[in-house]
């Protein structure tokens, strides 16, 4: 199935502008953390960085969508990259004329975030044009081995430049990789949705009507409305316990080993990750919401076992079963929104989903943060699990009484 798939050569040059966009974006995520801490040396406004650079999603996600379903994508995707190579390579010439300063990286960190509200749900919603209904799942499969895949090695790769003192050239390379994904954009070849349903009314409304028009299509989806609904509770449970928790529990059970056995963990999370990934499509064809709450609830019990760890192994076991569960549920919710969302809706789909994702991370980081002071961090592990789980079985309990009601309703026609 993965030969078949990588017969298309417009899906090697799509994974592999993923890539490179990945490796850049990972690099130049540790670039603005370093260097903001190398220039002020608080902790406080490095976190500000960090904020900069979720905030723009929240702001321009939908608006990002939006465009993404109106303007020629080619032309949208190769104008941004090259509009972000002077921008980024601003921060190289500052830091060479000694003149970088704290709010060069803050405004440089808004706006390249703020344009990715526009490329990547542009760059997502290209991939239902050039892959089969058949080979969605392998080439969704591939496609976040890929970018996991870089994720986990790009930190071995920026000890290189870490150990040289040549942070700022994160950047350099970053710049680098913007050239590379234009060229594989160049590569890719499809043909842009004509004539279809409602394509010419919603190509004449402005942008705010067409979010608009989005909304009210998807309240009358029941699915892809529950899959969101569920992605931004999965999410809310997950993110601080993951990002945060995990190191600081770690950090109190092994005070002088913390910092090591939480990357060690990492890695097997990212292994067992791609592993299941790989496999998924020897399994499934064709992804369903079952699946996708299948998925969560096994990431769920992965959470909850971490609330329970005593040892390393235990903790070793939790990860485990998270990276299990997560990539089944990731890559499904992704194949239900190219399958279920019509083509010229699919921008504002992801820049939604996206939405979703970053306004959940934002509230768990708030809520468990504040809590982490009066409640025991294993407890808000097994919280965080349970809810997972009773959040994802509620769902199934709908699905299974839904279709009941619907059998009777055509056993009662007949």
């Amino acid at each position: 199935m993965y030969r078949n798939a990588l017969k298309n050569k417009s899906v090697l040059y799509y994974l592999a502008g993923a890539g490179v966009s990945q490796l850049g974006n990972v690099l130049a995520g540790l670039a603005f953390l370093f260097i903001s801490y190398e220039l002020t040396q608080t902790a406080s406004l490095t976190t500000v960085i960090a904020i900069s650079q979720a905030v723009p999603y929240l702001l321009f996600g939908l608006i990002g969508g939006s465009f993404a379903d109106r303007i020629n994508k080619k032309r949208l995707l190769v104008w941004i990259d090259l509009i972000r190579v002077p921008i980024i390579l601003s921060l190289v010439v500052l830091y060479q004329l000694e003149n970088l300063a704290f709010w060069h990286l803050l405004v440089v960190s808004f706006i390249i975030q703020s344009l990715g509200c526009f490329y990547n749900p542009t760059y997502r919603a290209i991939l239902p044009l050039v892959t089969p209904v058949d080979d969605r799942t392998t080439v969704n499969s591939l496609l976040d081995t890929v970018t996991r895949g870089i994720q986990v090695l790009t930190p071995v790769f920026s000890i290189v430049l870490l150990s040289s003192g040549n942070t700022i050239h994160f950047y350099s390379v970053d710049a680098l990789t913007y050239i590379l994904s234009t060229f594989f954009i160049f590569k890719i070849h499809w043909v842009e949705p004509i004539n279809e349903e409602n394509t010419a009314g919603e190509s004449n409304q402005g942008v705010f009507q067409s979010i608009v028009s989005f909304f009210q299509w998807i309240r009358g989806e029941g699915t892809i409305k529950n899959v969101f609904a569920a992605t931004f509770l999965m999410v809310f449970f997950n993110t601080w316990v993951w990002q945060v928790g995990l190191l600081l529990i770690l950090l109190q059970n092994y005070p002088s080993q913390g910092e090591e056995f939480y990357s060690l963990l990492l890695g097997w999370y990212g292994a067992g990750v791609i592993l299941v990934n790989v496999m998924i499509p020897f399994f499934w064809k064709r992804l369903t919401f079952i699946i996708y709450l299948s998925g969560s609830i096994v990431w769920g019990l992965g959470i909850f076992v971490l609330g329970f760890a005593t040892n390393l192994p235990l903790y070793f076991l939790g990860v485990l079963i998270a990276a299990v569960g997560l990539p089944i549920s990731s890559l499904t919710r992704v194949y239900l929104i190219q399958t279920l969302v019509p083509t010229q809706k699919l921008g504002r789909a992801f820049s939604f989903n996206a939405v979703i994702l970053y306004g959940s991370n934002v509230l768990s980081m708030l809520l468990f943060g504040a809590l982490a002071t009066y409640i025991k961090i294993g407890a808000i592990f097994v919280i965080c699990g349970s809810m997972m789980v009773v959040c994802a079985v509620f769902y199934l309990i709908r699905i299974s009484l839904s279709e009941k009601a619907r059998r009777k309703s055509v056993q009662a026609f007949k």
